[in-house]
Parts: C-alpha cells; sequence; structure tokens
C-alpha cells in the first residue's frame, strides 16, 4: 500500500510564505522579530531559510499578526514566494497578470507537490548553456544547433522539442488556456523547471516561445530574464535577442534550411510563396524563417526588406483554418495527476478544481492523453 504523504507542512515551505508576505508588507527582519516578540532578528532568518522550525503557536501568532489565513502558510498547491516567472505577453496590465500567474501557480504547486510522491522528482541536476551577455549572436545560434543535434530534433526540431525538454531535461512543458496577451512563460522553482504555452497561438508561436523559453530555463543562473517581455522575434534587450536567435537556430539548423536549395537564386517574385512553403513545413512562421536566413546569409537584407509582411501574414493562409490546438496541459503532467489519485494523495474533486475543470472534463483529458483514469470518472 502506499505511504500517504505527511499532512504536516514542511519547514521550508511555511518560511518561504513567511518570508514573502514579509517582503510584500515591506518589513525588515528586525519589525518582524517585534512582531512575533524574539529578541533577534536571526530567528527570523532562520525560520525564512528552514533552519528553525515553526511552532503551532507560532504559526497562529503569524495568521494574527500577519493578518493571512492559515492556508496561505500551509497549503502545497499553491506558489507563494517560492517562483520565478518571465511572461511573453503583449499589453497585459499587471494586475491581470498577477491574477493569471495564480491560476498558474496551482497547476504548477500541484505538480511540484505530487510528483516526487508517485515517483516522478524532477531531475538531480540541471543543465545549463555556457552563455553569458557577452556572448554573441554567434555564440546563440552556435548553441541552438548544437541543441537541435545533440538531441536529435531531426528535420523538424518543433515537433519533437517538447518531449525531448520533457524527457531528457525534466522540463514540465503545459499547453494552457492563457489569459488574453500572454504567448507563454518559464517558471523556475528551486526543485523544479517549467514552461507554460499559449495552446491558442498559432504553431510557428508556439514553437518559437517554446524555444525562446528553453533558454531563459538554460540560461537563468547567469542572465536572469526580466519578469515580463513583449512577446516578439525583434527585441532591443540583449538577452531577449541572444534568446531569439537561439530559439531560430534550434527551429531552423542550418543543415535543415539546405535542403530547400538556393535562396539567393529565387526571383523576388517567388520568394514569398516559397517562404511560406518552408516555414509551414517547419512549423514555424515565415517571418522568423526570413529572418534566420538573413542571419545566416542565405538571403539579402535588401531581397528580405522588399517582402512584404502582408504575404508572409499566417504563412500565407488568408482563411485556412489552423489545425485544432494541442490538448490541455501535457501527458506527463496527467500521468503524475492520475497516480496521485490512484493512490489517495489527492482526490478527483480536488484535482479537478485545482485545474478550473469539472470531473467529467478531469475523465475526457485523461482519455484525450492516453491516460488510463484511475477511476470511473
Amino acid at each position: 500500500m502506499a505511504t500517504q504523504p505527511s499532512s504536516q507542512p514542511t519547514t521550508l515551505l511555511i518560511g518561504a510564505r513567511i518570508k514573502a508576505l514579509r517582503e510584500e508588507r515591506k518589513l525588515s527582519q528586525d519589525d518582524l522579530a517585534r512582531l512575533f516578540g524574539f529578541k533577534d532578528r536571526q530567528t527570523i532568518s532562520a525560520i525564512e531559510t528552514g533552519e528553525r522550525k515553526v511552532s503551532a503557536e507560532e504559526l497562529i501568532l503569524a495568521v494574527e499578526k500577519l493578518g493571512a489565513p492559515l492556508d496561505y502558510f500551509t497549503n502545497p498547491f499553491v506558489l507563494v514566494g517560492e517562483g520565478k516567472f518571465n511572461w511573453r505577453q503583449m499589453n497585459v496590465s499587471d494586475v491581470r497578470l498577477s491574477a493569471y500567474e495564480r491560476s498558474a501557480g496551482r497547476w504548477i504547486a500541484a505538480f511540484r507537490t505530487i510528483a516526487p510522491q508517485v515517483g516522478r522528482a524532477a531531475p538531480l541536476l540541471r543543465r545549463a548553456l555556457g552563455l553569458t551577455k557577452r556572448s554573441t549572436y554567434e555564440d546563440a545560434m552556435a548553441a541552438g544547433e548544437r541543441f537541435a543535434a545533440e538531441f536529435a530534433l531531426g528535420d523538424v526540431p518543433a515537433t519533437r522539442l517538447a518531449e525531448a525538454m520533457e524527457r531528457e531535461l525534466g522540463v514540465l512543458v503545459l499547453m494552457v488556456e492563457a489569459t488574453d496577451g500572454v504567448s507563454g512563460a518559464a517558471c523556475r522553482l528551486p526543485e523544479l523547471d517549467v514552461i507554460l504555452i499559449n495552446r491558442h497561438e498559432v504553431a510557428g508561436r508556439r514553437h518559437f516561445d517554446l524555444a525562446h523559453e528553453l533558454f531563459h530555463i538554460l540560461t537563468w543562473d547567469a542572465m536572469p530574464p526580466e519578469y515580463s517581455e513583449t512577446a516578439s522575434e525583434v527585441s532591443s534587450n540583449r538577452v531577449e535577442q541572444l534568446a531569439n536567435n537561439f530559439a531560430s537556430a534550434l527551429l531552423m539548423p542550418a543543415a535543415t534550411l539546405d535542403r530547400f536549395g538556393d535562396w539567393s537564386a529565387l526571383p523576388a517574385a517567388e520568394l514569398p510563396a516559397r517562404l511560406n512553403a518552408a516555414a509551414t513545413e517547419l512549423q514555424v512562421s515565415s517571418p522568423a524563417l526570413k529572418w534566420r536566413l538573413v542571419a545566416l546569409d542565405r538571403l539579402k537584407l535588401a531581397a528580405a526588406k522588399a517582402v512584404s509582411d502582408a504575404t508572409l501574414r499566417n504563412n500565407g493562409r488568408a482563411h485556412a483554418a489552423e489545425p485544432a490546438p494541442p490538448a490541455l496541459f501535457s501527458r506527463p503532467f496527467m500521468e503524475v495527476l492520475a497516480l496521485a489519485i490512484d493512490e489517495g494523495r489527492v482526490s478527483a474533486r480536488r484535482a479537478a478544481g485545482l485545474l478550473d475543470l469539472t470531473i467529467e472534463d478531469l475523465g475526457e483529458l485523461f482519455a484525450v492523453h492516453g491516460v488510463a483514469s484511475p477511476v470511473d470518472l
């Protein structure tokens, strides 16, 4: 029989929540020590780093003195002060972004908590790219090419990237219903890396965002990304420029582009159609392909500028419907959830609530991902 997880919140969890609330209230450790009646701030420091446990009486005191519900300090299925985000968005207000982050935080926190309990712990070691802000765009492109080659992403890297990230790197990739204007995000926790992708974006945008956020995951310590960035393939921010070059090279390696022939020899009138056809085959956007060819000197800058953006919009598809979006979340995510329900670590009703689904929707989502339903839903 499976061992039930302890109902007691971890010392690290409570400490992180206390620190987050202290910083939100703009209190110093000395202020908090006085509030709790401690002699010095060292006790607060030890609590926040998890070196000292918080007694039941002190936890109740935190609820009273800081005006936060007990659930704030003890619920493992929320993220409070533990995750760092990088959001790719267009004109999304801070208020809407914060509200959506709270929702996304529940999915991430649920996986973070449950996965180790069902034998799916994150890798012990994290991969990293040897790049810094001083690296050149050529360095970033070379890293993207190497990633595609080393992880055997094949002739159309976009189709195998998410699987490689999950299988080889232990990165959780979730396809989500995002608030309007959000393309995706990367989230770094002490023990887990997560990438969220708006599943309703066109395929080319989804794949570029995925590769772009992968760059941030692999360089987070060397060059932490901004909390929020404009979702664009053009940026004035050095780190974002490096990320864009990495993503373009990963999705469109030079060897892959070779099989499309000599781009510089194409008549100008034929160039838009060829760009659209090749981009559709590679599951990237036509503008991204155009500028990748320029970066490789396969297409002259003047020729690229002469191609109207209108002819490349939606890869030349005027009114053609996009294929159905990918299913919500991901198979690894749903496998962990199914195991947790099956072992009694979380109820089906609570799991559905965490995902903002009905019980019936949860059952259908298991089926869509080819995961055996743990109970009769």
